[in-house]
């Protein structure tokens, strides 16, 4: 006797719903720069995308963006609106049109934002850059591109974190001073001023110095003189902040602490003081410690449960070192060896074995070339526009010499033309140098991958420290109820990699058919 199986049907399993695609899209355009709104550069981006749906039959439902926004996280305000439109629509629009990947984000999260997208099946177009994203080769490319956007932003940090340096060094504050502190100008020269806000936070370091008041204490006394602290970690990091006592930190300075040049609301042996540091440095049986090598992982992990930094400490009874949550009542405490075992396995999952290294290397550079493709494409664009912009530049001069306009009319018009001539060489120099430095890029990144946790443990305190935040730049939680180190993030590059090579598989057979399916063939 023979059953039917159609009722079973129902207990099926791996079912893939397909999501209903609409000829429904929207434009996002951005501009990073205020300047870059003068040459009209939003305008030649909503123009290419409406072209680019016209030309593929697609219908603009709405237009976002048109302002200028940064991309250095994902609190921009039209894109949000974007988003939250897109999400509103329940599956009505299916596209977003940019002019290019790097428009629409170049923030570590971007490659997780296009992936929440996709699940709702809604697909990213970069109207100069088209991929077929409708399989694993071209996501992956479309990831690359998001990639690089995310490692040609922190060049420019590089390059601006070194002028941070320069006038750090010179005891010059670049940011916005702490609360108590107005910028004010003084003959023409910035200054840093303790304001009366200050004066209330000096009245805290004293209670902290001569009754030993508790944080939470410090923090009812102050919203009695009027000054209220959401969260009383911020009362924390108040007090131990060595701006105050006239002392410069940051990151741009690499370990280092130099002496400012503003005001000083406290003396530094108050300062000291109050955070216990002063004379032996002693506090509870356990020496605190600047730098050292035995706990490089210091104010990198925070506490699971209070979010504040972990502090390092050696413990004398055992000359161990450790980590713990400074917070009173806090039992976040931890012998840092082990600590130190947790997060070296952390970094093993972005480690690349030397038998797979190739491959993954050889994929890099096959999406390398594919974009240094579409790159000469845009420069073809580039050049041609400029030449389209000199030949009017030209045809004014010609008809002002003529006396076809006035000398009124001549000066309205060139100086834009000559302004946008301008722009126009710039982006392609830069898009010329950026090119050039991805293969080198490349091989950094190949090189830092054969052996991470080994690379790490064989550092210095200052070279543990930037590898550490080169793989997770938001740092790392510590749940010491559970025992683990968990990263709030990761740098979308080793992201990449690491799930790239888990996908490889073992053996001759699976490295070749990862290689035949993830081929990049030249458009």
């Amino acid at each position: 006797m023979t059953l039917n199986n159609t009722p079973f049907a129902t207990f099926a399993k791996g079912k893939v719903s397909e999501k209903v695609k609409t000829n429904n899209c929207v434009i996002y355009t951005r501009v990073s720069d205020i300047k870059q709104v003068d040459n009209l550069s939003l305008e030649v981006q909503l123009k290419y995308s409406q072209q680019f749906a016209k030309q593929k039959g697609l219908e603009v439902r709405a237009v976002f963006g048109g302002t200028h926004e940064s991309a250095k996280t994902d609190e921009r305000k039209e894109f949000c609106r974007m988003l939250d439109y897109v999400k509103k629509s329940k599956g009505d629009i299916s596209y977003i049109l940019v002019y290019s990947m790097e428009r629409f984000s170049r923030s570590e999260n971007s490659i997780w934002q296009v992936n929440e997208l996709r699940k709702l099946g809604v697909e990213i177009i970069s109207v100069t850059q088209p991929i077929d994203t409708s399989n694993p080769s071209g996501q992956m490319q479309q990831k690359i591109m998001l990639i690089f956007g995310e490692h040609d932003n922190q060049l420019r940090r590089q390059k601006c974190m070194a002028g941070t340096k320069e006038r750090l060094l010179k005891g010059e504050w670049c940011n916005k001073a702490p609360i108590g502190y107005d910028h004010v100008r003084v003959n023409g020269e910035r200054k840093i001023v303790v304001n009366a806000t200050g004066k209330l936070i000096k009245k805290a370091f004293m209670w902290k110095l001569n009754e030993d008041c508790s944080l939470t204490e410090i923090k009812n006394r102050l919203e009695k003189e009027g000054l209220k602290f959401n969260r009383l970690g911020k009362v924390s990091e108040m007090l131990t902040n060595p701006f105050y006592c006239g002392i410069l930190t940051h990151s741009a300075l690499e370990g280092q602490v130099v002496e400012g040049k503003h005001e000083k609301l406290i003396s530094k042996e108050i300062f000291l003081r109050v955070n216990k540091l002063y004379g032996q440095n002693s506090m509870a049986g356990y020496k605190v410690v600047v730098e050292n090598e035995q706990i490089p992982l210091k104010r990198f992990l925070r506490c699971n449960e209070c979010n504040e930094p972990l502090r390092g400490y050696i413990a004398k009874q055992w000359n161990l070192p450790y980590y713990k949550c400074n917070n009173k009542g806090c039992k976040n405490n931890r012998n840092a060896n082990i600590i130190h075992q947790q997060f070296m396995q952390e970094l093993q999952h972005y480690t690349v074995d030397a038998t797979l290294q190739p491959v993954v290397k050889d994929q890099l550079t096959q999406t390398l070339q594919h974009l240094v493709n579409g790159q000469k494409e845009n420069e073809a664009a580039l050049i041609k526009k400029r030449e389209e912009v000199y030949t009017k530049l030209e045809r004014l001069e010609e008809r002002f010499v003529m006396e076809e306009i006035t000398s009124e009319q001549y000066h309205k018009f060139a100086p834009k033309l000559k302004e946008e001539h301008h722009q126009i060489t710039m982006q392609l120099e830069k898009a010329q140098v950026g090119v050039s430095k991805w293969e080198e890029a490349v091989e950094k990144v190949m090189e830092l991958c054969l052996n991470l946790p080994q690379l790490w443990q064989q550092s210095d305190y200052t070279q543990k420290q930037k590898l550490q935040y080169l793989v997770f730049p938001d740092g790392m939680l510590y749940d010491r109820k559970n025992d683990l180190c968990r990263s709030l993030s990761v740098n979308p590059v080793f992201s990449y990699i690491a799930d790239l090579t888990r996908g490889l598989g073992e053996g001759e057979s699976g490295v070749k058919k990862i290689c035949e399916e993830n081929t990049v063939r030249s458009p």
